[in-house]
């Protein structure tokens, strides 16, 4: 993955078509992992250090 200072945005695989609860994540940023609400493209985002989107992922995945 090219880590660049422009966020590329990616919609969730839970996604649906249908415009429900949708996120989208970009991870190719340096230092920090940025999650946002696909149906609000132009409000805010959340960001996190790659280590805690690690743990997150791996504890939602449980």
């Amino acid at each position: 993955m090219e880590l660049t200072d422009t966020p590329r945005w990616r919609k969730s695989s839970r996604s649906n078509g249908q415009g429900g609860n949708c996120v989208e994540v970009a991870d190719n940023l340096p230092g920090r992992v940025l999650v946002r609400d696909s149906k609000d493209q132009a409000g805010p985002s959340l960001s996190f250090t790659p280590t805690a989107w690690r743990h997150f992922l791996h504890t939602a995945k449980r």
